[in-house]
């Protein structure tokens, strides 16, 4: 006489999957995220599910093209990854207990409901085609100045102002062109003259357009200096130069870019120290502690505003000099 599994008899397993790779990465996104458009290979942008203080969206979720899959990244925390790092931080989840729990929530929402199968057309993106530099004006000037950023420091950090940009995005095929302007835009270029980044101050959402990636600052390093510090930005850096203390400076594209181990490495070889000045907030005091922990590279906190060079302009160069000269001096001596 044969035994056979209760279980079977039950329901029918013959739909039930058992491996993470056939779960769609667009309903784990969709279903977890509770995202109210369904994801058929746009990018979608919502205010971060990790931090609630979010008030500007900050977690982008978009297509890997290498392999057409969903992913994200929280900008406002430092998360990102495909749809097994998203389970590991909403759920604090081991690996396999994500994806564990992964396939039984797929399994019970499919028992009840179907799930669309979709081959991913990832959307196309605008890209920057045409630019047009002009004369610097007075605006610039005061915009400038009043971070302690002067023509000289503008010019050995290859930031030139712009009078416009071209931007153009190709669907099908047909190509979309949209011109922006403005009196207050300005290009970020490599010492070859590649254009990385655009930087517009007067814009609320998107003042930072990335063109390409670019570790900010590493083109002017003379190796000269016995400290170098690693700032969140290029303006922060800048301004920190302006002060003529003996380091250098560098920065990332962003303070949740880690720079690469044999870069940091190199660093080491050529400087007496290395510490990071990130901004005054969330974001800024985990990745500090993110450089602490891979690389034990200390950080400096300046706690006047949120960034170094608004602490020039809100407070004057003789309140943050007396303020951040004894803790470059504590941590870069330490």
């Amino acid at each position: 006489m044969k035994v056979f599994p209760l279980f079977l008899s039950m329901f029918n397993t013959k739909n039930l999957i058992v491996n993470e790779s056939e779960v769609p990465s667009y309903w784990v996104f969709q279903h977890y995220l509770q995202l109210s458009v369904k994801l058929t290979g746009q990018d979608v942008k919502i205010k971060s599910v990790f931090n609630l203080n979010d008030k500007i969206p900050s977690m982008s979720i978009y297509v890997d093209k290498s392999i057409m899959q969903y992913k994200f990244k929280d900008f406002s925390t430092g998360y990102g990854g495909n749809k097994i790092d998203l389970m590991k931080h909403m759920f604090g989840l081991q690996y396999p207990h994500a994806v564990e729990k992964l396939i039984t929530d797929y399994n019970n929402y499919t028992r009840n409901e179907t799930i669309e199968a979709l081959i991913l057309k990832a959307e196309s993106k605008w890209v920057v085609d045409l630019i047009e530099i002009r004369s610097w004006t007075t605006e610039d000037k005061l915009f400038w100045l009043s971070f302690r950023i002067g023509s000289e420091m503008l010019s050995e950090y290859n930031v030139k102002p712009l009078a416009w940009y071209d931007m153009i995005k190709q669907d099908d095929e047909q190509i979309n062109k949209l011109k922006i302007e403005g009196p207050m835009i300005y290009g970020y270029f490599t010492t070859d003259g590649d254009l990385y980044k655009i930087y517009q101050p007067t814009r609320k959402n998107h003042k930072f357009l990335k063109i390409k990636s670019h570790l900010q600052g590493i083109d002017q390093l003379k190796y000269n200096q016995p400290y170098l510090l690693i700032c969140s930005s290029l303006k922060d850096g800048m301004s920190i130069k302006g002060f003529g203390y003996n380091l250098e400076i560098i920065a990332p594209d962003s303070e949740n870019t880690i720079i690469k181990p044999y870069i940091i490495e190199s660093f080491k070889e050529k400087y007496k120290n290395i510490a990071t000045l990130f901004d005054n907030d969330a974001a800024g005091i985990k990745a500090a502690q993110r450089y602490e922990e891979i690389y034990g590279i200390k950080s400096v906190l300046l706690t006047l505003s949120k960034d170094f060079s608004d602490s020039i302009k809100e407070f004057g160069f003789e309140i943050v000099h007396a303020t951040i000269k004894p803790l470059l001096k504590q941590i870069l001596n330490s």
